[in-house]
């Protein structure tokens, strides 16, 4: 594969060449230089915190203690790109899963969205056109809205991205307008469609975005969730780095505990680190030392053997929730079957828009799903949807035959009426 060398400069967003380190955050590290006495950062004193130990009790029984140092450090103000502990565990953790061809670096973030939407900022300038898979995850779309960017999209089908697309899109670029530098890609279960590229596109779409000087955005929260054998990451065959990868622990031990992490070149994570310096400071302490405490205790092996237990789980429930879809919704949908993450879409037949049916007849039948025009950057551009977006993650079996039996039910009820009242225009005229 070729090997290119990157101007990271190209890629920054004007304010982000400018931006500096905090005057007291940069001093954080010295202070660990032993000997040194600090009379620099504002921290409060540490003696007066009246926490004395945190212990993380597990549904098998076992009971964890956050070690002392540890949970010393998590109490009081810490690193930008996170609790060094857990930032060298990850660090470890991707060499073992991905082996990134390339020098990398890590930052953890609240969550991987919080790192995302800080990536897009570091990027964007007024102007710019930014590649978005279309359906894409509403998340971001909702953050891109309010951005001063171009939302341009990038088809798919059963398999993701198409890069005989992208590449038409990108060889006839028009001169006169500003060329796309990035492409953002849920490239693993999407959301909303709940597809996978498979590894030949996944190679493909990065010579690509070789030819066109890309960087991918690979946001890859249900990478763990796959089915079966794991696809190579973006990040795994990245000679150049071009690549910013976004993982989650949301997915895999808590959503609510917020931890996500980035993975790529320093020269863009580090101006990352730039901007949590002057939004939220830092990512909660006290979550990153009951997460370092738990993965710390498995090993790399033992939060492997973890994962694979949470994507047999919804492997499991994806079969259960297709197997009802068959049942009930034969004939009156079309849906491709997941191989990871939680999400179903389905293509409603005989519908002409989604949005309507879904937010008042099917809540009317107590079933909720989301309609589809939420996931399109332009629904004023895209006219009806006849899409929508079912997760099977948290709904029992009893409910997944009920739910999809109601919007069965439904779907018959409409088409039926939408005939009738077709038939009595026809008679009028």
């Amino acid at each position: 594969m070729t090997v290119n060398t990157i101007d990271y400069q190209h890629f920054l967003s004007e304010s982000s060449k400018d931006r500096k380190p905090s005057a007291i955050r940069r001093l954080i590290p010295l202070t660990k230089i032993p000997g040194m006495i600090s009379f620099g950062a504002g921290a409060p004193n540490g003696d007066l915190f009246p926490f004395e130990g945190i212990s993380i009790s597990l549904k098998n029984g076992q009971s964890l203690q956050i070690d002392s140092q540890v949970l010393n450090e998590s109490m009081t103000y810490g690193p930008s790109d996170g609790l060094p502990q857990l930032n060298g565990w990850l660090k470890e953790l991707q060499k073992i899963q991905h082996a990134p061809p390339k020098d990398f670096v890590v930052s953890i973030g609240t969550g991987s969205q919080d790192l995302v939407t800080k990536a897009l900022q570091m990027l964007i300038s007024p102007g710019d056109n930014v590649l978005f898979e279309s359906p894409g995850y509403v998340g971001v779309i909702a953050f891109l809205r309010h951005q001063p960017c171009n939302l341009i999209d990038v088809e798919l089908d059963s398999h993701g991205v198409v890069p005989a697309r992208l590449r038409e899109q990108l060889d006839n670029w028009p001169s006169d307008k500003r060329k796309p530098k990035m492409l953002y890609t849920v490239p693993v279960g999407g959301n909303p469609t709940g597809v996978s590229q498979t590894l030949e596109r996944k190679k493909e779409i990065y010579q690509i975005a070789q030819e066109h000087n890309l960087l991918i955005l690979e946001d890859d929260p249900y990478y763990y969730l796959q089915y079966g054998d794991k696809i190579p990451s973006y990040l795994s065959m990245d000679v150049d780095g071009r690549v910013l990868r976004f993982d989650s622990m949301s997915k895999i031990l808590s959503s609510g505990l917020r931890v996500g992490w980035a993975t790529g070149p320093a020269e863009l994570v580090n101006v990352m680190n730039l901007v949590t310096m002057t939004a939220n400071l830092q990512p909660s302490s006290v979550a990153q030392a009951i997460t370092y405490t738990l993965v710390d205790s498995w090993g790399h092996e033992g939060f492997y053997a973890h994962t694979l237990r949470v994507a047999a789980f919804y492997s499991q429930r994806c079969q259960l929730f297709c197997s009802y879809a068959r049942k009930h919704l034969e004939g009156l949908a079309e849906w491709a079957e997941p191989d990871a993450g939680m999400f179903v879409w389905f293509y409603l037949k005989g519908i002409e828009d989604s949005f309507d049916l879904i937010m008042t007849k099917a809540t009317e039948k107590k079933v909720l799903l989301v309609p589809g025009i939420e996931f399109f950057c332009h629904p004023t551009e895209v006219g009806p949807v006849q899409f929508v977006r079912a997760s099977f993650s948290n709904v029992s079996e009893e409910d997944m035959d009920a739910g999809l039996e109601r919007l069965g039910s439904l779907l018959r009820d409409h088409i039926a009426e939408s005939k009738s009242s077709n038939s009595n225009t026809i008679d009028k005229k």
